[in-house]
């Protein structure tokens, strides 16, 4: 039998080792990126085109690279970083294993152009598919700039996987964000076809969170410090009445290297504890300075993933630094046992002997006596062992009626002659007789159901009704999402919302939908930008039904609110008017059938 294992080609090689290092543009932005910071560059510029596809260009004012060092960094495992084995306990920077040029080189076109020094000649060379087909000497400044072009031109297969330039963006911002958050001292700009996303300058951390998330983040922080043998904490969490429903602002750092860590962040939402409601997530960007001996980072191709040697440590101070931080910016309630000098006796009352007051009350005293009257004599009559009399000459459904819960919730419906055919039970479901058994309705995803065809009906078809406010409400919101807000205006506009201006950071709304009050503008929006950043659509359809289950969602019958029983049927009978009123917009059983044949076999009949 012949032998059948052989040597892959190197251009095979290189491509598999490529698929772990770049999965889609976001890939080859961190890499690069994260290479110019180990340049030690003072300002870096990213620039791409199409979502990355095209072009992505990243050019910093670092040390730069030697003619020998421009070729040889496009070779695997080529590296300036490590040297040794025991380098790899002792990383003070964020590439190491010599793999990213060269994956990015064998499924692009890669052009570098690089300098050590403006007084010598800098370096241009050209590659494709791992293959230099140009080298020469040209005149550069001092660092390096590296255009990837045509991502994945020579893998078709994979470059069709690629998602749209919307979605592929939003990776990419992601990226550029951790690593401009890892690094506050460097200066970084962004730009998307030719449009500025981002103009960082340097400056502390709290500087950089808000210019990148934008004014309104700035009331939002607490800061967090604690400096132990172990570990040093620091960095900021935000007031538990900001937390999120997702955990897209959520960033740890190790040594300045952003990581992930399910473990740590356990921690973080432990330290919450009562205080945010169940669902809700603390946003926090904390900073943990540890030995690079006792970390190993080379675990995961994306080295996101660190193991800890004293993980559980780490994870205790952690969450006492950021109960600490809560409770000394009084966030979170805590018992003070120094006592107000203020509300102390005096010392000169020390021995001073206590009276009750008197009080002194003319009966003859009458506010509207005139001079031709007397007052008459006050006299207190005693009728309170009368008081049930009053009652005693009312028919009996009226006394019923007055002993009725008095906390009874009024009816957005006045309907008389309503009848009672519903129940609603913990507020929660609606119970219905029907002639095959029981209907048992879930109020809020019934009522989801109902609204999202609604305003599917009213975006793609007839055009919502827009109110108009009487003073225009201003929005903060972060570059990132008033470019999403700026993708979708159009869509937003047929729901009924009416923009006066989309400034940098803020939008001024002058009109809303006629079913969203003023105060919920605001979270709606916010809701909506999260929905649409989390379910990442495809197409401008998927687009509008996303924004139809958020509107849907943040506007429907909450668990919990009480339903008059008119308000009940007119719920139950609007469902079984949608074209679908088994299921929710998001797949769940808006309610449950039970016939009366289970139910007799529940009594055994």
């Amino acid at each position: 039998m012949s032998d059948i294992i052989q040597l892959l080609p190197d251009h095979v090689a290189n491509q598999i080792a490529a698929g772990e290092v770049v999965q889609r543009p976001a890939s080859v932005v961190k890499e690069l990126l994260e290479n110019a910071i180990d340049a030690n560059a003072t300002s870096i510029k990213l620039i791409i085109k199409e979502a990355g596809k095209i072009l992505i260009q990243v050019i910093d004012d670092g040390c730069g690279m030697s003619v020998t060092d421009a070729r040889l960094c496009f070779e695997r495992h080529a590296t300036s970083k490590i040297k040794k084995a025991e380098d790899l306990f002792n990383l003070h920077t964020k590439g190491f294993r010599g793999e990213a040029l060269a994956s990015i080189a064998a499924v692009s076109q890669v052009e570098l152009k690089t300098n050590l020094s403006e007084e010598q000649t800098g370096t241009n060379i050209r590659v494709e598919g791992n293959k230099v087909i140009h080298q020469e000497p040209i005149a550069y400044q001092k660092g390096s700039s590296i255009s990837v072009k045509n991502l994945f031109y020579n893998i078709p297969a994979r470059r069709n996987f690629l998602k749209s330039n919307s979605i592929e963006t939003r990776h990419i911002i992601n990226e550029f964000q951790r690593v401009a958050l890892a690094h506050p001292s460097v200066a970084f700009s962004f730009y998307h076809n030719d449009s500025e996303i981002y103009v960082l300058n340097s400056g502390n951390l709290r500087q950089r969170i808000v210019a990148i998330l934008g004014k309104k983040t700035n009331e939002k922080l607490v800061p967090i410090f604690e400096k132990t043998e172990v570990v040093e904490i620091e960095g900021f969490v935000t007031k538990p009445e900001f937390a999120k429903k997702k955990r897209d602002e959520q960033f740890f750092f190790v040594n300045n290297r952003f990581i992930k860590s399910p473990y740590l962040n356990h921690a973080v939402q432990s330290a919450f504890e009562n205080l945010i409601a169940p669902g809700l997530y603390p946003t926090y960007f904390l900073y943990l300075k540890v030995p690079t001996k006792s970390i190993d980072i080379n675990i995961h191709p994306t080295k996101t993933e660190i193991k800890f040697e004293d993980e559980k440590t780490i994870y205790a101070i952690i969450r006492a630094t950021i109960k600490h931080s809560l409770g000394q910016y009084n966030i979170a309630p805590v018992l003070d046992f120094n006592r107000d000098a203020s509300l102390d006796t005096p010392y000169t009352f020390k021995n001073k002997v206590t009276s009750t007051p008197k009080i002194d009350v003319n009966p003859d005293f009458n506010p509207f006596k005139t001079d031709n009257q007397k007052a008459t004599k006050f006299h207190k009559t005693n009728n309170n062992s009368q008081w049930e009399s009053l009652y005693n000459s009312l028919p009996k459904e009226e006394t019923d009626s007055i002993n009725h819960d008095v906390n009874s919730k009024t009816t957005l419906f006045n309907n008389e002659n309503a009848t009672n055919q519903t129940f609603q039970i913990h507020h929660k479901y609606i119970i219905c007789a029907i002639k095959s058994g029981i209907v048992y309705v879930h109020q809020n995803l019934a009522h989801q159901r109902i609204l999202y065809e609604e305003f599917l009906e009213k975006i793609t078809i007839e055009g919502a009704l827009s109110q108009q406010l009487l003073f225009p409400l201003e929005i903060s919101f972060s570059k990132s999402e008033i470019k999403l807000v700026k993708e979708i205006k159009e869509d937003l506009e047929n729901c009924g919302f009416v923009f006066d201006k989309i400034l940098d950071e803020t939008i001024i709304v002058k009109g809303i939908p006629t079913s969203i009050t003023e105060s919920q503008i605001s979270i709606i929006l916010e809701q909506l930008l999260e929905d649409i950043k989390n379910d990442v659509p495809d197409t401008s359809f998927s687009q509008l039904d996303i924004m139809a289950k958020s509107l849907a969602k943040s506007l429907a019958v909450k668990t919990g609110q009480y339903l008059a029983p008119i308000e009940q049927q007119e719920l139950i009978d609007k469902l079984f008017l949608c074209k679908q009123p088994d299921i929710s917009p998001y797949g769940k059983k808006t309610f449950v059938t039970i016939k009366l044949d289970e139910i007799d076999k529940i009594f055994n009949l």
